[in-house]
C-alpha cells in the first residue's frame, strides 16, 4: 500500500511575527501580495525564506482592503476580480524571480477564498486570471468548492485545500467562523481530523453525518497565538501515521 502523501501549506507575509519559526514546518507559503497586507520588502523577505528552507512559493491575493485585512466580501465585477488577481500575481512572480525562485501556485486569500468557493462566477474569474499569467501553476481552493470546478474546466492543476483546525457542514463547506462551534482548539482533535481526510477522504460534519472530501493540502493558520506549536504537532501525527509531507509542486 502506498503511503499517503499531503501537501503543508501557510499563508505567510502578512506581518506575523512567527514566519521564521513556521515556515521549517510547511511545504507550502502563500505569500501576500500587497492588497489585503504585505508589501515589496515582505514579498522579498518571504521569498528569501521559502527558498532558504525549500518551501514552495505561491501568491496569495486578496481584496486590496487593508482596513479589513482582505475578510469582507466586495461586490467587484468579474473583470476587476480578473484584473486585481492577475496584477497581484504578477508582483510576486517578478519578485520571486528575482531571488531566485519561480512561482508554484496561487491561493486566494480570505472574503476572496470565501467567495470563490461558492460562487462560480467569482471562481472562474480568478481561474482566469491565472491561467492568463501562467497555466501550469496549481490553484489552491476549498475541497468541492467552486474554484476547484473553475480551475479544472480552465485547464489548470487544482489542488483541494482542508483545514485540520475548522469544523464542516453536511454540504462539506467550512462552518462559519462566528459560531461557537467553528473552530477546533484541541491540537490533538485537529490532527485526527487532519489524518481522516487524508487516509480516508472523509470528515465528520457537525450534525454528525460523514462527508466525503479529497486532501490534497492541509492549511496551517499562521496568525494564532499557537501557530507554531500546532505545526509541529501536526507534522509529527504526520510522521507517526506514515504520512510523507511534500510540496504539490
Amino acid at each position: 500500500m502506498m503511503r499517503p502523501v499531503i501537501d503543508l501549506n501557510c499563508d505567510l507575509g502578512e506581518g506575523a511575527s512567527q514566519d521564521e519559526a513556521l515556515m521549517p514546518l510547511v511545504t507550502s507559503a502563500n505569500i501576500a501580495c500587497g492588497a489585503h497586507a504585505g508589501d515589496e520588502a515582505t514579498m522579498r523577505a518571504t521569498v528569501a525564506l521559502a527558498r532558504r528552507h525549500g518551501v514552495a512559493v505561491g501568491a496569495h491575493p486578496g481584496f486590496a482592503d487593508r482596513e479589513h485585512f482582505g475578510r469582507r466580501e466586495l461586490a467587484l465585477p468579474p473583470a476587476e476580480i480578473v484584473a486585481l488577481v492577475r496584477m497581484q500575481m504578477e508582483t510576486l512572480r517578478i519578485i520571486a524571480r528575482s531571488g531566485g525562485v519561480v512561482l508554484k501556485h496561487v491561493k486566494p486569500h480570505g472574503a476572496l477564498y470565501n467567495l470563490s468557493a461558492r460562487d462560480a462566477v467569482v471562481a472562474d474569474a480568478i481561474a482566469e486570471a491565472v491561467v492568463g499569467v501562467d497555466g501550469g501553476l496549481w490553484l489552491y481552493g476549498l475541497a468541492g468548492g467552486e474554484l476547484m470546478k473553475a480551475g479544472k474546466a480552465r485547464g489548470l492543476r487544482v489542488a483541494s485545500e482542508v483545514f485540520a483546525d475548522r469544523t464542516y457542514q453536511a454540504d462539506g463547506s467550512l462552518t462559519p467562523r462566528n459560531r461557537p462551534d467553528a473552530l477546533i482548539k484541541n491540537p490533538a482533535d485537529a490532527a485526527a481530523q487532519a489524518l481522516r481526510m487524508i487516509r480516508e477522504r472523509r470528515v465528520r460534519a457537525t450534525d454528525g453525518s460523514d462527508v466525503s472530501i479529497i486532501a490534497d493540502t492541509v492549511c496551517l493558520h499562521g496568525d494564532g497565538a499557537g501557530a507554531v506549536e500546532f505545526a509541529r504537532g501536526l507534522r509529527a501525527a504526520l510522521a507517526q501515521a506514515d504520512v510523507t509531507v511534500r510540496a504539490l509542486a
